[in-house]
């Protein structure tokens, strides 16, 4: 039986957009005030050509050269499209090159090093005319001390954030985390939610928090998420060939 992948993704992206509506009202927010992306690593691009038509306009990628295949192929699929990529994983710094090319934002910047590599990048990439404007980043906090998860631990939030405030080629738009594994998030949200807090007062520019998934985001909407990360509510808990 064949199936109608583009009604299986209407329906979906339809429910996540319930529950964005629900928590948001449960938290006393507008649902505007929350972004979903839609994590679609490992996913087609066809899929992501027909979330594209339905309206969702902001997706999620873990790894570069995945995420720079996928972005040339949606340019095929749907040359009108107005994709916005985000690279939501870790990011070594001999990828910043062609990141710089495809992403709308970075939302896993944890290093001054790897700012200082993503800025150089940027103002190459503008030399180049591949990009317009300089790119939008997140910090990545690490919640839980692990580094094989990436982020950077909060005592080194501040220096990390001043540093990306004065590259040139960058933008400071706030912090991203991933609550730890095998435990309540909702600590780790508040802690985000008052780091997210501190930083403002020394970058008022920099308001978004991206935390939340597929299992949490509502928690995470609690706790002041500005952005949610939705990957299998969305594609299925499995890479699904599109029709």
């Amino acid at each position: 039986m064949r199936v109608d992948r583009r009604a299986e993704l209407a329906t979906a992206l339809a429910e996540v957009r319930a529950r964005i509506a629900s928590a948001c009202a449960a938290a006393g927010r507008a649902p505007d005030d929350v972004e979903l992306v839609a994590v679609t690593k490992t996913r087609p691009a066809s899929d992501v050509a027909l979330l594209l038509d339905l309206g969702q306009c902001a997706f999620g990628e873990n790894r570069p050269q995945e995420a720079a295949a996928k972005v040339a192929e949606l340019a095929e699929l749907r040359p009108a499209g107005a994709a916005h990529w985000h690279l939501v994983g870790r990011l070594q710094r001999n990828k910043a090159r062609s990141v710089a090319s495809w992403a709308a934002r970075v939302e896993s910047v944890d290093s001054a090093r790897l700012a200082d590599a993503l800025d150089t990048a940027v103002l190459r990439a503008m030399d180049r005319g591949e990009r317009s404007a300089a790119l939008p980043v997140l910090i990545q906090v690490s919640l839980d001390g692990d580094p094989a998860r990436g982020g950077t631990p909060a005592d080194e939030l501040s220096a990390l954030a001043d540093r990306i405030a004065a590259a040139e080629g960058l933008r400071l738009r706030g912090l991203m985390a991933v609550a730890p594994l095998g435990a309540d998030p909702d600590p780790a949200f508040a802690t985000l939610a008052e780091l997210g807090g501190r930083l403002r007062t020394a970058h008022p520019g920099a308001r978004e928090l991206s935390s939340g998934m597929t299992a949490d985001f509502e928690r995470a909407i609690r706790y002041g998420s500005t952005c949610v990360r939705v990957g299998a509510a969305l594609l299925g808990d499995r890479p699904l060939a599109s029709p």
